[in-house]
């Protein structure tokens, strides 16, 4: 019974390690695949395990193994047998980290390529719709122009703000998407803000036959602290998405109130109510998904990108809000949203330091160097600034712009206006050359980039460069004189 027993063990333990052997070249097959060829060192466990089978079989069919050997033999087996269980889930823990960290390398590499892609697009977006609004903005300011010319010009300018509105919901999309924007904290008059939004809409709805109402309820404050700008976005695109979806003769109302008061904190609530297409309950929850629209026929129909609705309750969500809906399909849909601003010590009546500015014509004589590769642009702002008083150098990339401002006398240039994407030399490499000039004004004067590269990247880029401010193109120009009217006082006053 005890020699049945110890042959046995023998021989199973044979057996086992003849799979053992077998399952270890696999193995190590497997590892060489990926660890490449010339890996000889790998199969110096495999040899080692023919020797100790090789053992086996001398002790089994030669040898007289007692209890104690078979025992150890046979345990043996089952230690290899554990050892290759133990390293093949460790090569299989490593392979799914190597799938994962090569997952994740892709995905990076995907995000970087289709955030190069939407910079890029944004550019080849922004250059010419930059000239449409900058040659806008010239005809507007034109007193010579004919009244119905003046009218014509100014539908240009709203539909050509409407593509761009279009263009940065693109773009802020990605960068919710990627946890990237950010809010602006500035002082600002929202009656002045509701004044531009209700002419807007106001005049969407003449044109498309609709009535619009608009009214205040309770009292406001003249001014709060947050981000006007993209204030102004949410309720533009929600009210133009009323207007939109409303067929005439319809009505498109637009309310607004001061819903509470803690602290410094000023909760606002504005309501779209219109009398349009309307919604069925179902669709509700995808309203606020990228590209949703009501059914197919919609996009025919009335138009739209599906975008506007997804970025405004993005923003709204960063403004410690939301956007709730009702809607009846074929009666109508109300928006209300809130959101949360500061409080501001400033009055109506008050005059700030910018308004000050404006009255005492800093702008008048100033000469200024204009970074551009693209004639068209450089002529607009150069007329631009010629309205102001100002007068301007064209360099037509980066490393002219060096040149001109190293070669001309200290001072010359008061403020220098910086493409970023220029052949030769780009702007950002312009920018560091210039501030490394040995000359006492290379340090202080202001660099203002001008650019359609408007990622928060790229403002990142620009500042890290050493300009003083990153403007996006398509031109503002209330805001591109309001710059340069802050950085000339600034000078002034050190």
């Amino acid at each position: 019974m005890i020699e049945f027993l110890t042959r046995g063990m023998v021989y199973v333990g044979s057996l086992l390690m003849v799979y053992n052997v077998i399952c270890y070249a696999f193995f190590i097959r497997r590892l060489k695949e990926r660890w490449g060829k010339g890996q000889l060192v790998l199969y110096i466990p495999v040899v080692l395990l023919v020797m100790f089978l090789i053992g086996y079989l001398i002790v089994g069919f030669l040898g007289e193994p007692d209890l104690v050997v078979s025992g150890i033999l046979f345990g043996g087996s089952i230690f290899v047998l554990i050892i290759f269980i133990v390293l093949r889930k460790i090569a299989d823990q490593i392979q799914k980290q190597e799938h994962l960290e090569a997952h994740m390398e892709a995905m990076e590499y995907s995000s970087r390529m289709k955030n190069e892609f939407l910079s890029s697009m944004s550019h080849e977006m922004r250059t010419p719709l930059n000239a449409i609004i900058g040659l806008d903005a010239l005809l507007i300011r034109n007193d010579a122009l004919p009244q119905e010319a003046h009218e014509q010009v100014c539908r240009i300018d709203i539909s050509a703000h409407h593509l761009l509105e279009l263009i940065n919901n693109i773009l802020d999309l990605n960068q919710f998407g990627e946890g990237k924007l950010e809010l602006d904290e500035d002082t600002f008059s929202l009656h002045e803000t509701l004044d531009l939004v209700n002419t807007i809409i106001r005049n969407n709805c003449t044109e498309k036959g609709l009535e619009f109402q608009s009214s205040i309820e309770g009292d406001i404050d003249d001014y709060y602290v947050g981000d006007k700008l993209k204030v102004k976005r949410v309720l533009i695109n929600v009210l133009d998405n009323a207007t939109k979806y409303t067929i005439p003769p319809g009505t498109v109302a637009f309310t607004t109130e001061q819903v509470e008061a803690r602290g410094d904190e000023r909760v606002l609530r504005f309501t779209v109510r219109d009398t349009g297409i309307g919604m069925d309950k179902e669709f509700l929850p995808n309203l606020f998904f990228p590209f949703a629209q009501v059914d197919n026929s919609s996009t025919t129909q009335f138009g739209g990108s599906g975008l506007s609705l997804a970025v405004s309750n993005k923003i709204v969500e960063l403004m410690q809000g939301s956007i709730t809906v009702a809607s009846e399909k074929g009666v109508g849909s109300v928006f209300a949203i809130t959101v949360t601003l500061h409080a501001s010590d400033r009055k109506m009546g008050d005059v700030t330091q910018e308004e000050l500015l404006e009255e005492t014509d800093i702008l008048q004589g100033k000469h200024i160097l204009i970074a551009e590769d693209m004639e068209m642009n450089a002529e607009i702002v150069a007329d631009l600034l010629e309205i102001e008083g100002m007068t301007s150098d064209w360099a037509e990339n980066g490393k002219i712009a060096v040149d001109m401002f190293s070669e001309k006398p200290e001072h010359t240039y008061d403020a220098i206006l910086m493409d970023l994407r220029m052949p030769v030399m780009d702007g950002l490499e312009a920018a560091r050359t210039i501030r490394s000039l040995e000359r006492a004004d290379a340090k202080t004067v202001p660099i203002l980039a001008l650019t359609a590269n408007a990622f928060e990247e790229d403002v990142r880029n620009s500042l890290e460069a050493g300009m003083n401010e990153h403007l996006a193109k398509p031109v503002d120009t209330e805001l591109l004189f309001k710059s340069l009217r802050w950085h000339f006082q600034n000078a002034a006053e050190s």
